[in-house]
């Protein structure tokens, strides 16, 4: 009867869990998405400690809240310009908490005997701390601690199939090994996941960060279930399955978005040999910002000598009192400049003057999932103004004007027919058919792919460089 109770409390538990991830959905419903998922998350803990008495609670209580108040402290000061490294970074500690959890238990003195329970501790162990060193990469790459751009090492893709050889080899042996000489055999297979989890990251560059953090959440929530195979909880077994599937479909959705797959964002593109143009390395070296990949194949930067009677401020107020419809585009440039509330508070004061305004969202805007959504909410964005790339696509023909705020790559025609470049066969957001097209961003040099943007050549665009919360500042200030 108590096994009976038992499974109906954890599904009970594993069902608020999914409710929760399933208002994700929609940014109105996020907030309360993360209330009800951490709510499941708070049963799960009292369930477990319920079923399974500790010998020192005091040790465990004070374990949670001083790990509770550091990542308190953590998250109160990061900005949310930071959020991205931080998601890599707590996702890698996920990670190293089940590395360690599986290290103890194939370790302790009544180590599990059953084969299904050591080759899952083996695989928790290897695919965690494999997760842990890449999230780390990208937590540093994210943070402008590491160069953004792709690092790749002499026969990458042999050396990464060597080391995974040699993590089997590794693994079947530690399989096989009793103490007490199990925990040595641990140690080479742990430095080989950390070498595995390092190489794999490296040669991820910024543009597809947003692939390689979903990624290392499917396999941190993969970790986690096979955690819970060693320890036999249903409970971490069940929600690692719920993070690894969530996390695989987002990768897919990622990978969608960019017309790309797997093998060619983690096994690297080899494209036509070319040059970078000086120019843009420069600038984005003087920035703080990752210079653009060494073997893009682009154009010589052109020069920006468009005929304007007008100075670029007074045209773009003229364009914005005359379009009936507006479309707002935000990018990595707009957090990069903190100018979310002054783009939301511009839509606000456009919708006011009697226009049509949407925002248009790309999906690997930014440096991780959700990240524009994230930002706008911020600001008090009504979410009914925010529309997914298919949604607004078809409107951009009868757009009056689409303004670009810090956005580059996810605008750019060239992936229509550029060929063997980043971007290739990217969709972007049709920007380039709108009537009139304003560019609030930093500069006229290509974005993280390294490839010039053609749309800023266009008669009707009108090209505001600079900070773009000055921008959008001076364009508020000219529309009251």
């Amino acid at each position: 009867m108590d096994n009976c109770w038992y499974l109906l409390t954890d599904f009970a538990i594993i069902l608020i869990l999914i409710v929760g991830i399933w208002q994700f959905r929609t940014v109105k419903g996020a907030r309360s998405g993360n209330l009800t998922a951490a709510f499941a998350l708070l049963c799960a803990l009292g369930v477990v400690l319920y079923r399974h008495p500790v010998l020192e609670p005091a040790a465990v209580i004070l374990a949670l809240v001083l790990g509770g108040l550091v990542g308190w402290v953590v998250a109160m000061r990061v900005g949310m310009i930071q959020i991205p490294a931080m998601v890599a970074f707590q996702n890698g500690a996920g990670s190293l908490a089940a590395f360690l959890v599986s290290f103890v238990q194939l370790t302790r003195e009544a180590a599990p005997q059953e084969t299904i329970a050591k080759v899952a501790g083996v695989v928790s162990l290897v695919i965690g701390m494999a997760t842990f060193s890449g999230s780390m990469i990208a937590s540093a790459k994210l943070a402008n601690c590491m160069k953004q751009t792709p690092t790749v090492f002499p026969k990458h893709d042999w050396m990464l199939l060597g080391i995974v050889l040699v993590i089997v080899t590794l693994g079947i042996v530690a399989g096989g090994t009793a103490a007490p000489a199990l925990p040595c055999s641990l140690m080479v297979l742990i430095l080989a996941s950390i070498l595995l989890g390092v190489v794999f990251s490296i040669r991820i560059g910024g543009a597809d960060m947003p692939v390689l953090i979903s990624f290392l959440n499917a396999t941190s929530g993969l970790a986690a279930a096979f955690c819970g195979i060693i320890i036999e909880n249903r409970l971490l077994i069940a929600c690692g399955a719920t993070v690894a599937a969530s996390g695989s479909i987002l990768t897919h959705v990622m990978c969608k978005a960019m017309n790309r797959n797997l093998p060619k964002v983690f096994l690297g593109v080899h494209w036509k040999p070319g040059a970078v143009p000086v120019q843009a390395a420069e600038a984005q070296a003087r920035k703080g910002e990752p210079e653009p990949s060494p073997t893009v194949t682009v154009e010589e930067p052109r020069k920006f000598e468009k005929s304007q009677q007008q100075a670029p401020l007074a045209q773009a107020i003229d364009a914005a009192k005359n379009a009936n419809s507006v479309v707002i585009i935000p990018g990595y440039g707009m957090a990069l400049a903190h100018a979310q509330f002054e783009t939301v508070q511009l839509a606000n004061r456009l919708e006011e003057m009697g226009k049509q305004v949407k925002f248009a969202i790309h999906p690997i805007a930014g440096r991780m999932p959700g990240h524009m959504h994230v930002l706008l909410a911020e600001a008090e964005v009504d979410p009914d103004m925010l529309f997914d790339m298919d949604q607004i696509n078809p409107e951009f023909q009868q757009t009056d004007l689409a303004l670009i705020v810090g956005a580059c790559d996810v605008v750019n025609p060239a992936a229509i027919g550029a060929e063997d470049t980043p971007i290739a066969g990217m969709p972007i957001l049709a920007a380039h058919d709108a009537k009139q097209v304003l560019v609030c961003n930093l500069d006229g040099q290509p974005g993280y792919s390294g490839v010039e943007n053609p749309l800023y050549q266009e008669p009707k665009t009108i090209l505001m460089f600079g900070d773009a919360k000055t921008s959008i500042n001076r364009l508020l200030q000219g529309l009251h």
